[in-house]
């Protein structure tokens, strides 16, 4: 028995039905490519992983961009059997081979286990599934005795062997002395015209070699992407394991059918998502932290008891326990909102500290700005830190009360306690505990008369 474990993934199809400029390995499913899915898991259980490319290669290897990789070109596709058999040099004989595929993004760190390990006890193992519907898909046919003698392609098949339900999924583990013995003897004598790796599990029963049978009840874990029909009802299945994760972990989802994490989460407890709620990056939540509808959070980290309020963009921001965000808030990079703090409806925020409990409740900008603790911002205030060429800081310090549409011209600080007049423009610096105001004076013509429509 050996633990020299090879993966080799097959990567080298265009995916002409995807009707894209990417190789179909690049597709994306959440965070990661098709490609990117199956080298996590192959690698959680594989020494070495050997990835066979054809198109677009240049492009794969410096998507994927992952030095531990060993890449082998196959210049022509001619078949799964050429395929596997172009990574073969690279593989030592004592070893387990294990065949996988770049477009079957879901398949199972435990199933792939359990493939393993029947490998290292019979020397073939074959994973396989029973569809409804098994049309397209390679039959696998089985004695009187139940025991697996051949694998026939659809193409192939006659009658009988199209009513069997029991298909191939194309991933194996074999003992890599018998892969390359196999290999060698494959031929083109079938429908295709093609080195069907298939005909490797005929040659080892013609070998008394008994095929260990590995049979997923899963048909998504094990089911391959050929266009964009396909790749959505994947991402859907994705999602919903990983809602169904959540949940047993104590996340509460309002309809976990529309919830979608494309990245990593973690969460306290009591913690409560709504719908159409889209998770990217790396996203964490304290306690009792909720989320309403249709915001999208990325790259942040939240506090406890922090409210996120509906249709609110939070992006590589840190959000204090018992803040409130939103409704309709941007919270853009480098923004730190302090405890207890408010950021209301259409506020935006980047790159800029929000004090504790300071409030910033509507239609407001407030860039490159350190504002310091029960700061409240009216409605309309703009910090303007771009000159048109170069940003500029604004410190507002603790205390402080901006009237409505009131712009403040950086670099200025407003210090502690001041009141800013409602509609000023506050070019310098405010001392501490002064009114502030710009206002030009207020005319009332008295003989003036609205104009008639002739």
């Amino acid at each position: 028995m050996t633990n020299n474990i090879h993966g080799i993934i097959l990567a080298a199809g265009k995916g002409t039905r995807m009707n894209s400029s990417k190789p179909k390995v690049l597709q994306t499913l959440s965070d990661k490519t098709l490609l990117g899915h199956v080298l996590y898991i192959a690698n959680q259980v594989c020494n070495k992983v050997h990835v066979v490319y054809g198109f677009g290669g240049e492009q794969v290897q410096n998507t994927i961009n992952d030095d531990s990789v060993n890449w082998v070109e196959q210049k022509q596709q001619l078949g799964t059997g050429h395929a596997v058999a172009q990574a073969m040099p690279h593989i030592k004989d004592d070893s387990i081979s294990l065949i996988l595929y770049g477009d079957v993004p879901l398949i199972k760190k435990s199933t792939l286990d359990d493939l393993i390990n029947q490998a290292q006890q019979n020397e073939v193992a074959l994973l396989s599934v029973v569809l409804d519907n098994p049309t397209g898909y390679g039959r696998i046919i089985r004695n009187s005795e139940d025991q697996i003698q051949a694998i026939v392609e659809q193409k192939d098949c006659d009658k009988e062997q199209l009513k069997i339900r029991e298909v191939n999924t194309g991933i194996m583990a074999v003992s890599s002395d018998l892969l390359k013995k196999y290999l060698d003897g494959l031929d083109t004598n079938n429908a295709q015209g093609e080195l069907y790796l298939t005909d490797i599990i005929e040659a080892a029963v013609d070998d008394k070699k008994t095929i260990a049978p590995v049979i997923t009840n899963n048909k998504y874990e094990v089911a391959g992407v050929n266009d964009k029909a396909q790749l959505a009802e994947l991402e859907r299945t994705f999602q919903q394991n990983q809602a169904a994760e959540f949940m047993q972990q104590g996340l509460g989802l309002k309809d976990p059918a529309r919830f979608d994490c494309r990245g990593s989460l973690s969460f306290g407890q009591d913690c409560e998502i709504d719908v159409n709620v889209v998770i990217e990056g790396k996203v964490t939540l304290g306690n009792n932290t909720n989320i309403a509808p249709n915001c999208i959070i990325k790259n942040t980290q939240i506090g406890n008891n922090v409210s996120i309020l509906p249709n609110s963009v939070i992006e590589d921001a840190v959000i204090g326990d018992g803040a409130s965000i939103g409704p309709f808030a941007r919270i853009r990079p480098e923004a730190n909102i302090g405890e207890n703090a408010k950021i209301g409806n259409f506020v935006e925020v980047k790159k800029s500290t929000i004090g504790k409990g300071s409030k910033v409740s509507h239609l407001s900008y407030i860039g490159d700005t350190t504002m310091g603790e029960n700061v409240n911002i009216g409605a309309g205030v703009i910090t303007c830190n771009y000159d048109g060429a170069n940003k500029h800081q604004t410190t507002i310090e603790g205390g402080v009360f901006v009237g409505s549409d009131t712009q403040l011209i950086a670099p200025v600080t407003i210090g502690k306690n001041t009141t800013i007049g409602a509609g000023s423009t506050i070019t310098k610096d405010v001392p501490v505990d002064q009114l502030a105001l710009s206002r030009s004076k207020q005319v009332i013509m008295s003989n003036w008369k609205r104009p008639i429509k002739k």
